[in-house]
């Protein structure tokens, strides 16, 4: 187990609260090294557009909704989470006095993948269809050789990843944060996974849950909106796969990461 934690940073958090987020990664990581996996979809949306790409969303049978990324998109994924996003972050880290390192999933194949080749998604009149699976994907494994090096060498306090993947072919891949971040504290076997998002906690009802445990997960799934429901089915399997707890939590608050490990803010999931 590395004592170290697993910071997954949604691209919306990120987007109104980045200075205060990082001020707390670097905070953070005076004493116990980061892994900060960053978000950035709707940036990616942007620049899509920009290019006269309009991006496709599409919804699975169990209701989890996601990009579909083809390859024009990849493309545009590439340059704006592992380009402009992560270097904005490294940036921002190295000046905060945290010194930091930006890796994306295929440096040093951190993260390997399989390319999804086909999809089944629930089209706009509720029938389930088969597509082409575009230039998504599932990780099946990670290099946590290079993190450890990194950090045990003292080269860096954060290394802060793009969720991108390389698969069995040499494709990259768009693997999705939520996705790269569980997969990251899974195999690095952490003690905490924190998902940063621009909600206060997981709602049900209206009513926020101040934890939940990870038997009770199946039943939330259904309770609760597009987004969440993946990041409460990622929490589940890292609980399973022995991280001690996962916390979703505000990345739009004050210290966001520290009050999130405190147990101040957020929803957290734990094992039975």
């Amino acid at each position: 187990m590395m004592d170290a934690v697993v910071v997954k940073a949604g691209g919306r958090a990120l987007l109104r609260n980045m200075r205060g987020i990082l001020e707390d990664v670097a905070r953070v990581a005076r004493e116990r090294p980061v892994v900060l996996v960053h978000g950035g979809g709707d940036i990616v949306t942007e620049y899509s557009r920009r290019l006269g790409i309009e991006p496709r969303f599409v919804v699975s049978p169990s209701g989890v909704r996601s990009r579909y990324t083809s390859k024009e998109e990849l493309e545009v994924f590439v340059m704006v989470m592992a380009g402009k996003i992560n270097k904005e972050v490294v940036a921002t880290l190295n000046a905060l006095g945290a010194t930091a390192i930006g890796l994306s999933g295929v440096d040093a194949s951190l993260l390997k993948a399989v390319r999804k080749k086909r999809i089944i998604i629930v089209d706009e009149r509720g029938r389930k269809r088969v597509i082409e699976g575009g230039y998504t994907g599932k990780i099946t494994e990670v290099n946590t050789e290079v993190l450890t090096l990194i950090f045990s060498k003292g080269l860096a306090r954060v290394v802060a990843v793009a969720p991108l993947a390389l698969s069995e072919d040499g494709e990259m891949l768009n693997v999705d944060a939520d996705q790269a971040a569980t997969a990251l504290a899974k195999a690095l076997k952490v003690k905490e996974l924190v998902l940063l998002t621009d909600v206060d906690a997981v709602y049900v009802d209206g009513t926020p849950v101040r934890e939940v445990v990870v038997d009770e997960v199946p039943a939330l799934i259904k309770k609760v909106g597009f987004g969440m429901n993946r990041k409460l089915i990622m929490a589940a399997e890292a609980i399973k796969a022995r991280v001690g707890k996962v916390i979703i939590a505000p990345g739009t608050t004050e210290a966001p990461l520290t009050s999130a490990l405190q147990g101040k803010a957020g929803t957290i999931i734990k094992g039975c």
